[in-house]
């Protein structure tokens, strides 16, 4: 009787065992579709990872490329596996032949020859059904259907909201007949190199620095007697003065680059199409070894000169001048500056507007914002930059920038684009207008022939648009920047630029 009580007991256990293991088995399942459910519901409804394809938006966004370092002052800088003319979405395994390309801060051309690990295209965030409940800012980068062919997910810059009129005049964005600057944050990220003085050339007596030997492009104006070769380090550039001596430094375009809007991501081919870009942006660090003397910067745009400086006596000044006339446009009197301690120096002519920074201190002068001021322009005259001084001063970490510039003519047919000057494009209610960051090489509303078809496949939209039903969502985060095997194509290990993981800026950051 008690050996049959044993028995049930175990039986029971046994049982209750199996009983608990299938509970948890369910249990685990029941999790794990739960996970699979909210999952997939973030995947559609929140945000989702998305692969760049092309070089569209380069250099904020890449898709598939070579990631180069000059050969010769070894500056970084990247170029674009669409070069090749592949087919989209097509990224060749293992490694491709270089084809020419140039270093965008000494202009020296890298040879051709040999094969390169190609770079996969950076993987982003974006945020989806934002748009549903908050509308859509100027700036933002968007993911939408591509009009064309909705099967496909396009990413651009959102340039025109509904019920607005757009126009690219020399390179910048106007809407409704006024100049429309971008975000701080989004400037910031579309400065482009045109010279970086710490970036010197190993062996400059080869004569691959666009067609001659390497010189430095920054020469004294007459009499100015700036050392800018100083043998123990070229990057400085120092002046020894009476402080009511000004001495002029300019750069001379001949030698280095020019400011023609290139892109060292594209084909060097086109280079010499491309237009000049006038906005533009110089900065360096100041170093005064006594309290008497100045520093400052000179943009030329069209056919007036911006002068800013900053007195060491206490002043920040900016003036226009046009001829012989002088106008001073904006002062500020600052505290003066430390003997013998390094400053940020930094002048930018863009959207119309200049904006002078001196360590913290900024002074912004507002220039005209209409129409009537764009007309006269002269893009013919490529643009000057100056750097002078007075006193005994030390410059470091010398560079020219360049802003982005949006391009009227399309690369490949010449033909003129949609919203350029003498053809703005008017939005209707629901229409977006977008472009590409690489401007040159961007197949955006500029450029589209045809109507958009519909999701439904029987209603079209007009041609150059992006209905609001086509938008999915907002970039917002580069989490996987482009990867490349560092040892061939047999390399197992794939290696992440680590250091572009960053947010992706727009109008509403």
């Amino acid at each position: 009787m008690a050996s049959s009580k044993r028995q049930k007991t175990s039986f029971s256990k046994a049982a209750q065992k199996r009983k608990n293991r299938a509970a948890e088995v369910a249990n685990t399942f029941e999790w794990l579709i739960t996970a699979f459910v909210l999952a997939f519901l973030f995947r559609v409804f929140v945000m989702e990872a998305f692969r760049i394809p092309t070089g569209s938006m380069a250099d904020t966004l890449k898709g598939a490329h070579f990631r180069l370092r000059c050969q010769q002052c070894g500056y970084k800088y990247d170029y674009g596996l669409g070069n090749y003319r592949l087919p989209r979405d097509t990224i060749p395994r293992g490694e491709l032949p270089l084809k020419p390309s140039r270093c965008p801060s000494c202009g020296h051309y890298q040879p051709t020859g040999g094969t390169m690990p190609i770079a996969n295209g950076d993987r982003i965030l974006v945020l989806k059904c934002i748009y549903q409940f908050f509308e859509p800012k100027r700036w933002d980068v968007i993911v939408f259907k591509n009009p064309l062919k909705p099967t496909e997910n396009y990413i651009k810059r959102l340039i025109g909201l509904p019920d607005e009129t757009v126009e690219i005049i020399d390179g910048d964005i106007y809407i409704d007949g006024q100049i429309e600057r971008k975000p701080p944050k989004v400037q910031n990220e579309l400065w482009m190199p045109v010279y970086d003085n710490d970036h010197q050339p190993a062996r400059p007596r080869e004569p691959s620095f666009n067609g001659h030997l390497w010189q430095q492009p920054f020469k004294n104006i007459a009499d100015s007697r700036w050392q800018t070769s100083e043998a123990n380090n070229p990057t400085i550039f120092r002046l020894d003065s009476q402080a009511d001596q000004t001495h002029t430094l300019i750069y001379d375009s001949s030698l280095g680059n020019d400011f023609r809007a290139t892109y060292a991501y594209d084909d060097v081919g086109r280079y010499e199409y491309m237009p000049y870009c006038s906005d533009l942006m110089v900065r360096f660090y100041a170093s005064s070894i006594n309290p008497q003397g100045r520093t400052g910067i000179e943009l030329s745009k069209y056919e007036t000169n911006y002068k800013a400086w900053v007195d060491f006596a206490g002043d920040m000044v900016i003036e226009a001048v046009k001829g012989q006339q002088y106008v001073e446009l904006a002062r500020k009197s600052i505290e003066p500056p430390t003997v013998n301690k390094p400053a940020l120096v930094k002048f930018s002519n863009v959207d119309h507007r200049l904006i002078f920074q001196f360590g913290t201190e900024k002074l912004t002068c507002d220039l005209e914002q209409g129409l009537d001021n764009a007309s006269q322009r002269r893009t013919d005259i490529q643009p000057e930059v100056k750097i002078f001084g007075s006193g005994k001063l030390s410059l470091s970490h010398i560079a020219i920038f360049r802003d982005i510039h949006y391009t009227a003519k399309n690369p490949n047919s010449g033909a003129l684009g949609r919203a350029i000057e003498g053809n703005p494009f008017s939005l209707r209610k629901d229409e977006f207008f977008v472009l590409g960051d690489n401007s040159p090489q961007s197949e955006d509303g500029r450029w589209w022939v045809q109507k958009g078809i519909g999701i439904d496949g029987q209603r079209l939209y007009r041609k150059g648009i992006v209905p609001r039903e086509y938008l999915v969502g907002k970039a917002l985060f580069i989490y996987w920047p482009s990867w490349f095997r560092p040892f061939g194509k047999t390399s197992p290990v794939f290696v992440p630029n680590i250091g572009q993981i960053r947010f992706i800026y727009g109008g509403s950051n």
